[in-house]
């Protein structure tokens, strides 16, 4: 079947002014102003209504954390303070409530734009073996792409840590672990739906012995690698004390410097860092609006992207942003970019572009992020009837600019995820429900 999507109202794609083809989940062709398709046409969707968007692409996520939003104990609080008040109410975590969780960040994400998902899991408190297994198994269900982290910790309090001891494990247990989801679930090459990645949670939760050897797996599996790194100056005064040096020579030292991986935050760099990594080809993953909400600092993108590091977007955990919304992220990273960077150095389409071929570049992913022939039918829609949106100019801008949050069409390897606003087949009313009960159990548990 050949899908015609027809006469868009804005396409964000050079010669593609009459929309694009589709065809077994790829772009088959684009259809230039004032021309017709070449191959015969079996359907066709009328976009006269939507702008057209590369599906959305959410490089870093903590889809648990969607049952602590706004979560009392944790208001006000910086990075550390903010993860000590929040480790006691996660290692609550049972399958049922992950479940649900997981449920509504990935709803929440398509429902914005957002066709394939980073998630870093690293929370498996007693009985949440399967916690990987869960997320891959709502992934196929609702048809998200998913890049899913095998996350991991091993350093508690007792061991100069932040979490419990009730939610770390075993440096051999977590690298089996690693070695049978990567075995069990991975798929490579450009048809991808579900990946593994690796993913330690940051330097100061796992020991040494567990960063090496997880790269020295990820190089040997073909798996790419990912952490939180420069988030907070906190960060880099604990690399001082405990290994004697910054975060990034202590990546180094590690064996994490390359283009397989890709770090959430990115925040403290030097001038000199930022080269090095553009030099690596390490992406970075900005994630605006948990950067602010806990007053981190501000991702240098603009810089890191000269050097040559792709840089991504992500909406990072819902109990950090507090959401899981990925176009407002996209107006997020836009409006905190231009206060650093000044008006005439940051575009919407930079923004937009943060979570699109920036993302893909970050999770290795070219089949990803812009709308050309061959890249996959990976498209998202969005309608400007709102009143938000009235006496737009450009639609492309407007999106940006007037704060779209909710996409009309959502299409992943060819299939409609999102029809009408709504995902087909999932109730939200007894989702939203079921989710709240487990928010409530695990607050009364603290």
């Amino acid at each position: 079947m050949k899908l015609w999507i027809k006469d868009p109202l804005a396409i964000l794609a050079d010669g593609a002014e009459r929309g694009l083809v589709i065809e077994n989940g790829r772009i088959i062709a684009l259809v230039a102003a004032g021309t017709e398709p070449q191959d015969t046409i079996d359907d066709v969707f009328p976009a006269g209504r939507h702008v057209l968007l590369p599906g959305l692409i959410n490089a870093h996520h903590h889809f648990y954390q969607t049952l602590t939003r706004a979560f009392p104990t944790a208001l006000d609080k910086s990075l550390f303070s903010w993860l000590q008040a929040l480790y006691p109410i996660w290692a609550g975590l049972d399958e049922d409530a992950l479940r649900a969780s997981v449920q509504v960040a990935m709803a929440e994400l398509m429902l914005s734009g957002c066709t394939t998902a980073a998630d870093h899991h690293y929370v498996f408190p007693a009985g949440l073996d399967r916690a990987i297994e869960i997320e891959i198994e709502e992934a196929q269900r609702l048809g998200l792409r998913g890049v899913f982290t095998r996350g991991s910790m091993n350093l508690s309090v007792k061991d100069g840590g932040l979490p419990p001891d009730s939610v770390v494990q075993d440096e051999d247990v977590i690298l089996a672990d690693c070695e049978r989801l990567i075995g069990r679930y991975h798929q490579s090459g450009p048809d991808a739906m579900i990946q593994i990645a690796l993913a330690p949670c940051s330097p100061f939760s796992v020991t040494t012995r567990l960063m090496t050897e997880t790269a020295r797996l990820a190089e040997q599996r073909g798996v790419r690698l990912h952490t939180h790194l420069a988030e907070t100056e906190d960060e880099n005064a604990f690399c001082q004390a405990r290994f004697g040096c910054r975060p990034l020579d202590y990546l180094e030292s590690c064996g994490w410097l390359s283009d397989r991986v890709w770090l959430a935050h990115g925040i403290h760099f030097t001038d000199a860092e930022i080269v090095r990594l553009g030099k690596a080809g390490t992406g970075i993953c900005h994630c605006p609006s948990s950067n602010q909400v806990l007053a981190s600092g501000i991702c240098q993108a603009p810089a890191l992207e000269r050097a040559g590091a792709p840089v991504g977007l992500g909406v990072d955990g819902s109990a950090s942003n507090d959401g899981s919304n990925l176009i407002q992220e996209v107006r997020a990273a836009f409006l905190l970019q231009r206060l650093a960077n000044g008006a005439d150095h940051i575009s919407h389409k930079d923004a937009i572009r943060y979570a699109t071929r920036g993302s893909a570049a970050c999770l290795g992913r070219p089949d990803l992020g812009s709308l050309a022939v061959g890249k996959a039918a990976d498209l998202a829609l969005f309608s400007l009837d709102e009143i938000r949106f009235s006496g737009h100019g450009d639609p492309l801008a407007a999106l940006v600019l007037c704060g779209a949050h909710r996409a009309d069409y959502v299409m992943t390897a060819g299939r409609w995820t999102v029809e009408g606003g709504q995902i087909p087949g999932l109730d939200l009313e007894e989702l939203k429900s079921r989710h709240r009960r487990h928010a409530t159990r695990l607050a009364a548990a603290l």
